[in-house]
């Protein structure tokens, strides 16, 4: 009679094995954040995953930032490029969507009153009026791949950038399987997944005359921006001058004190926002875009909503 011999199932050991691999890779994300420098503000990141992915993240971040900033400044020399005529059509969208209340060709005026070269000043009449003929993007054409703008004219990209580095840099980190995060560029994010609490991530909009918040949204997978009369201002003669000019007019535009945006990137609530805090009829630009919403504070500090329903 053979004799039999049972050998010892290594399966569940194996198995084991694996689960407490998974155990300790799960166990060895955590949240992760630092603060960088771009756009003449604090940029804001932070990300759930392992401690060598973030730094890894991180340097590609600060690669990107420095490429949109250069590329974006008001001294920028580089010819174009496939992300400025990228950022140039979306700036034509909005210009178009909104009647003009969003343009990117204000810069000359932006200069004038000082808000890109201090100190602010405000200028004659005879002045601003000499200007806003080299404003107004139906001026600009485009030749293969190369923007053809009138002598005098310039572009001021501080309204759209921002939002559009923010967009490429949460991109980024969601092809990289990163599953929460949130990055805010001076108050242009996006955010997507969960907070550190596990729940959604709670964005405080603030209050353009107090300290504190007007209110709390609570959002993922979503993007924000607000435009503001607080951000970038100078008073004379008891008169609020601040930086968001309207084009028609060379003036700093009228009755609002702050505009937010939300919606699904942060580069079109950029815009939006600075559209609809210029605009005098913003749910006609907001009916254009139905999956943005807006929350507008006028000139006396009533709150109004326009487009797809928030929670606030």
């Amino acid at each position: 009679m053979k004799k039999k011999y049972v050998f010892p199932c290594k399966k569940p050991l194996l198995s084991l094995f694996i689960i407490s691999l998974l155990i300790s890779c799960v166990q060895r994300e955590e949240w992760n954040s630092s603060t960088l420098l771009y756009f003449d503000t604090l940029c804001e990141i932070k990300l759930r995953c392992r401690q060598e992915k973030f730094n890894s993240i991180l340097e590609e971040i600060n690669t990107l930032f420095f490429r949109i900033e250069e590329l974006f400044s008001p001294d920028s020399s580089i010819s174009e490029t496939r992300e400025l005529i990228e950022l140039y059509e979306i700036a034509k969208k909005v210009y178009y969507d909104s009647d003009g209340a969003f343009d990117i060709s204000i810069a000359p005026l932006s200069l004038l009153w000082g808000f890109h070269n201090p100190p602010c000043r405000v200028p004659k009449h005879d002045e601003i009026m000499r200007i806003l003929k080299s404003v107004g993007l139906d001026k600009v054409k485009i030749k293969g791949s190369e923007l053809s703008i009138s002598p005098g004219m310039s572009f001021d990209w501080g309204g759209i950038a921002k939002g559009f580095g923010v967009d490429l840099a949460s991109k980024l980190c969601r092809e990289k399987q990163i599953l929460h995060g949130f990055i805010n560029a001076g108050g242009d994010l996006f955010c997507w997944g969960n907070n550190p609490q596990g729940q959604l991530w709670r964005i405080g909009i603030k209050h353009p005359r107090e300290e504190g918040f007007l209110g709390v949204l609570s959002l993922t997978e979503t993007g924000a921006a607000t435009t503001g009369d607080y951000q970038r201002y100078f008073i004379k003669d008891d008169i609020r001058y601040h930086h968001v000019l309207d084009p028609k007019t060379g003036y700093p535009a009228k009755g609002k004190q702050s505009v937010t945006v939300i919606g699904p990137e942060t580069v079109f609530c950029d815009a939006l926002s600075t559209a609809i805090f210029v605009s005098e009829t913003p749910e006609k630009i907001m009916q254009k875009y139905s999956e943005y919403s807006a929350v507008i504070v006028d000139s006396d500090g009533q709150l109004s909503f326009f487009g797809k329903k928030i929670n606030f």
